[in-house]
């Protein structure tokens, strides 16, 4: 069968392409390498021992995406990673992210509304949930107005789906809210590739820990938490591709209870900044120079997640620890690097 995956040169995209490869699919990424490389499909390809087949297109471009669909009338799934993600610049450039993140979600939907059955995974996010009122956070807390036009983008974009879902019975989708993906591929052949400065707290570690960065700023430590840091539930990013191939996999064997479900996909675990630092630590064999510094505005103290539903209902869960994570992420810097 023909998975179409956009974004798929992004962090996460290519991790799942690699598992679609690996669980026998046929893969076609659409990307507009924005925040992306070419060079990520001799990695895909290294690892896989096929390239996947990539159109280079900006999917804000409606007619491009129908003049897609109409060449490509035999893809089977889409799974959509395609989108704008860091939440600071959604903050300064919000019309750019309501265009990148809608628009394109909408074109492609109008496409598949039109065939005769139509299987869709959405990239989704924790930050749906804002500062949950209850920890671990279940599929059914209640979804807080968002905290940057970043997070909004995700709601809205829930909302055009499952109301899309409503009015054409031969679209099937799910949303994973995922939480916080962290480290590479164990091959070190694919990896997490932010541009400038990263957003993120685990590429900004490592990029501290191979001496890129000076040091790493922990946003406050006075925090009602055990060690006064926040808490994330970060995710081997090779658990969280797995996962889309599951969910991709329910809506083609038509084991879906819905045309419109949500999965929570994390680990259950919480870890806190300082417990991150301290992973870094053990499996880098060496300290990391950080300085706790003032909080930072829009952050969340605890966001962890309740996995019963994705255990249970997709069969799947999580199987890598923080160290495995930490320690492939460490060996993807140390790579890239070198």
């Amino acid at each position: 069968m023909k998975i179409l995956v956009t974004g798929g040169l992004g962090f996460i995209g290519s991790h799942t392409v690699v598992e679609l490869q690996q669980a026998g699919f046929e893969v076609v990424i659409i990307d507009n390498c924005s925040n992306s490389s070419e060079n990520v499909l001799e990695g895909i390809k290294a690892i896989t021992g096929q390239t996947p087949e990539f159109v280079k297109m900006d999917l804000r471009d409606k007619n491009a995406v129908e003049e897609f669909f109409s060449a490509h009338r035999d893809i089977s799934g889409v799974i959509h990673f395609a989108a704008s993600k860091a939440v600071g610049e959604s903050v300064e450039k919000p019309l750019l992210y309501y265009e990148n993140n809608l628009n394109t979600l909408v074109y492609i939907l109008q496409q598949l509304s039109g065939l005769k059955s139509a299987n869709f995974i959405f990239s989704s996010s924790c930050t749906v949930y804002g500062q949950a009122d209850q920890m671990p956070i279940t599929e059914d807390a209640p979804v807080k107005p968002a905290e940057s036009p970043y997070g909004n983008t995700k709601q809205i974009g829930e909302e055009i789906i499952r109301d899309s879902c409503r009015v054409y019975s031969q679209l099937k989708a799910i949303s994973l809210r995922y939480f916080n993906p962290i480290g590479a591929h164990p091959s070190a052949e694919i990896g997490e590739l932010p541009i400038g400065v990263p957003q993120n707290l685990v590429p900004f570690i490592t990029q501290t820990g191979v001496g890129l960065r000076d040091k790493l700023s922990v946003f406050g430590d006075d925090y009602p938490t055990e060690d006064g840091t926040c808490i994330r539930d970060y995710i081997h990013v090779v658990d969280l591709a797995k996962a889309h191939v599951v969910a991709l996999q329910r809506l083609l064997e038509a084991k879906n209870d819905s045309n419109y479900e949500v999965f929570n996909i994390g680990t259950g675990t919480g870890s806190s900044v300082l417990e991150v630092i301290n992973s870094f630590e053990r499996v880098a064999g060496k300290e990391l120079n950080y300085k706790v510094v003032d909080r930072r505005p829009g952050d969340v103290i605890k966001a962890y997640a309740d996995t019963a539903k994705a255990n249970k209902v997709l069969g799947w869960k999580a199987n890598s620890t923080l160290d495995d994570a930490m320690a492939s992420a460490w060996k993807w810097e140390q790579k890239i690097r070198g």
